[in-house]
């Protein structure tokens, strides 16, 4: 994969930037902006580039028939959105239980536009006592990154402005879709 990454990256014009650094083990990576079906093909070739295993999550209907092997394979976590209450529990469990484990979450929640993100993945660095790393596609400059690692303080308001300062930077497939915050 990591070849097919690299082809796909040269042929798109997209470069890498950044990595996580080699004395964190667990963390939740932030992705954004997510506005488009290419985002995740091209945060997943990312990452197989800088050869770092990532898990995601993803509805639990897209893990059928054939699709399972391939979800399965990149690292898909099968969540039922209709039973979303302990989500952030089960997140946390995974974190502190494995040895070393990504785990990528979008705070959009969904591909379309949103007046707010979702404080899922701030509640689960919290409860896993794990940093966030802000991971970002900026298709105005085709790069893919990993930006600043950051230790969430509980302050939720002052360490979410540190977040959308951060990513009010980066500019979206579909910009109009886009919200910080």
């Amino acid at each position: 994969m990591y070849l097919i990454a690299k082809l796909y990256y040269w042929l798109a014009g997209w470069k890498t930037i950044g990595t996580i650094p080699p004395e964190i083990k667990k963390a939740i990576i932030v992705a954004a902006p997510h506005t488009s079906n290419i985002d995740f093909p091209l945060a997943r070739a990312f990452f197989y580039i800088k050869k770092i295993h990532v898990n995601y999550v993803i509805k639990k209907e897209w893990m059928k028939f054939a699709l399972r092997r391939f979800f399965h394979a990149t690292g898909a976590l099968p969540v039922d959105r209709a039973n979303a209450a302990n989500m952030v529990e089960h997140m946390a469990t995974l974190l502190k239980n494995a040895e070393k484990m990504f785990i990528l979450i979008s705070p959009e929640g969904t591909r379309s536009s949103v007046k707010k993100w979702k404080s899922g993945f701030y509640r689960t660095a919290l409860a896993a006592e794990v940093p966030l790393i802000l991971a970002y596609l900026d298709y105005g400059k085709k790069e893919a990154g990993i930006g600043p690692v950051f230790h969430p303080t509980g302050d939720y308001e002052a360490d979410m402005n540190f977040i959308h300062n951060f990513y009010s930077r980066i500019t979206a497939r579909h910009p109009e879709q886009y919200v910080v915050g």
